[in-house]
Parts: structure tokens; C-alpha cells; sequence
């Protein structure tokens, strides 16, 4: 059984775009698409956390068509892609459906945008007869118009006016999946935690599950430690594993640089050897200021982590 099956967040994914909790205008855009029946290239925009894949998946599941999820950010080499594509457009549907299959390509913001996406902008013409196409991403702005031009763009935005709607919807929803899991809980600290990270209703669930300790949901999920949020990314950076930082880095778009390097500093004691916190200390202050001017704010940090992660020393576990 692989890790991912042990999250609630995919235990309790929903299989319908009814079940998704989205703003009524975004829902009724992937409703019509059902009840047409016509599936489109599709690039969902948006942060993490807000439903993009699970609609994806759920479109897939309601009109009864293959398909193949990639997620960009590991497999992002074109050839790689281009012989899973093939693969899969060749081989025989399962469903027994005639219609196109389907393929997913999560965090396609991942994908180079000299030489992958281009090559993208091919694939969707080569295989245009049995398939469509479907891109995630966390920032459109670093998709190619080509790719953009050749799909119907959905943005993920949630405002402040229908926040409150969504979020009491999520607070029923994680109130049924509680009593299942026979977890107590108390209905502020449930509440808080929702207001605290809406609209990322994965995190929202993952932090549920992380803290529903021995049958309670305890209120340290509203403090953290001094590590805190970033206790993965020490893990990443301690086992030098750049893929997994970096994959960590885009799934957490929500958190500044400043809270991220903030944290580092604060609790360096904890997870560093002391002749290496200096060195820190003086990475994290060059990366800090080069935060005011850099374009690309996600790049500055991998690069700051990439240095970091190379350049010190760790204490042992």
C-alpha cells in the first residue's frame, strides 16, 4: 500500500464535480462539461490545495474516460513524456468507451518553457484524434501562450465573498469524516484551523489528520513548534533529496520566503551542527534581500534551499 493511501485527502477525494467544493461560477463551468459529454483541452489555474487535480479526475470519472495522470514537476523530460503519451494514446481503452482519453499534466508550470512546453504544443496536435489534454498549474504566467491558446482556461480563484460559504461547506464535510474516523474534536480549534489555511482544503485535511492524535484533534495544530510547518523541507534538506525539496517548495506556495527563511533561522539549533549556523545565517540574509528584486520568487528560494543544503552541516538524527 503506498503512502498516499494512507492520506484522507486521498481517501476522501471526491469522485464528482458535485461533491467538489468550488464557487458556484467555476462548478458550473465543469457541470456543463459533463452534462455535454464534450471534453476540452483544459488548463486549470490556481494555487495548491484547491481542487484542481480532483477536478480533473473527477470529469475523467463521471464521463467515463482513461486517462494517465503525470505529475511534471518528476517526469518532465520530453521524451519521457512523449513515450508515456504515445503509449498511452495507442493502447486500448479500458473503459470501453470511444470517446478521447484523457492526459493529466499536473504542475505542467514545471515544464521547461524553451524546449517541453513547445513540444506540448505538438503533442496536442499529434494526438488530437483520441486525446485531450488537461494542464495544472500553480502559475499561468509561466505556462506558454502557445499551450494556453490551444486550451480553455479555468482560474481557481477564490475571493473573500464566497470564502465564508466554502469554508462551512468544508467544516460539514470534515465534521462527517471526524465522527467516521472516531476522532473528538472541539468546534472552535476546528474552525480556526479551517480559517487559518482556507481555501487549501488539502492542507486544511492534512493537518487534521497530522494532528489527530490518539483519537483527538488536538489544538497544537493551531501552534506548530518552533520548525513548525517546515519540518519536511529540514528532512529534504538533511537528505539532500533537491527533487522533493523542490516539490515541497511548490506545494506551499502560500509561504513567503521571509516566514520560510524565518523559520529556518529560528530553529537552526534544533536541526544544525553549531559552526554551520553562521553560514546560515549569512545565506539566508543574502537570499533575503535578493527577494525585493528577483522575478521569479519560487526560483530564488529553491536556490537558496539548494545552496543550504549543500554548504552545511546537519546533526545526526
Amino acid at each position: 500500500m503506498s503512502k498516499s493511501e494512507f492520506l484522507w485527502s486521498e481517501e476522501y477525494r471526491p469522485k464528482t464535480i458535485d461533491d467538489c467544493i468550488l464557487p458556484d461560477q467555476i462548478k458550473s463551468t465543469f457541470k456543463k462539461i459533463v452534462e455535454t459529454g464534450e471534453m476540452h483541452n483544459l488548463l486549470l489555474s490556481g494555487t495548491s490545495g484547491l481542487g484542481k487535480t480532483t477536478v480533473a479526475k473527477a470529469l475523467c470519472n463521471e464521463l467515463n474516460l482513461d486517462y494517465i495522470l503525470i505529475n511534471s514537476s518528476e517526469d518532465s523530460g520530453i521524451d519521457v513524456l512523449r513515450n508515456r503519451i504515445r503509449q498511452f494514446a495507442s493502447s486500448i481503452s479500458l473503459s470501453g468507451s470511444d470517446s478521447h482519453k484523457v492526459v493529466i499534466l499536473d504542475e505542467a508550470d514545471y515544464l521547461n518553457a524553451q524546449s517541453t512546453q513547445p513540444a506540448l504544443r505538438a503533442f496536442i496536435e499529434e494526438f488530437s484524434t483520441n486525446c485531450r489534454f488537461i494542464f495544472t498549474c500553480n502559475y499561468r504566467n509561466k505556462i506558454i501562450e502557445p499551450l494556453q491558446s490551444r486550451c480553455a482556461v479555468v482560474e481557481f480563484n477564490t475571493t473573500k465573498k464566497h470564502l465564508a460559504g466554502l469554508a462551512a461547506k468544508f467544516h460539514k464535510r470534515l465534521s462527517k469524516i471526524l465522527k467516521e474516523k472516531e476522532v473528538k474534536y472541539d468546534e472552535r480549534t476546528l474552525a480556526e484551523l479551517i480559517m487559518l489555511h482556507a481555501p487549501d482544503w488539502r492542507r486544511v485535511l492534512n493537518e487534521i489528520q497530522r494532528y489527530s492524535i490518539n483519537g483527538e484533534l488536538s489544538a497544537a495544530a493551531l501552534v506548530g513548534t518552533s520548525i513548525g510547518q517546515i519540518g519536511a523541507l529540514v528532512t529534504f534538506l538533511r537528505e539532500k533529496n533537491f527533487k522533493s525539496m523542490r516539490g515541497w517548495v511548490a506545494q506551499n506556495p502560500d509561504l513567503d520566503s521571509s516566514v520560510i527563511f524565518r523559520k529556518l533561522y529560528d530553529g537552526a539549533n534544533e536541526f544544525l551542527e553549531p559552526q554551520s549556523i553562521p553560514q546560515l545565517v549569512l545565506i539566508l540574509a543574502d537570499y533575503q534581500y535578493k527577494a525585493a528584486f528577483v522575478a521569479d520568487k519560487e526560483l530564488n528560494i529553491v536556490a537558496c534551499l539548494t545552496e543550504i543544503m549543500g554548504a552545511l552541516q546537519w546533526k545526526k538524527i
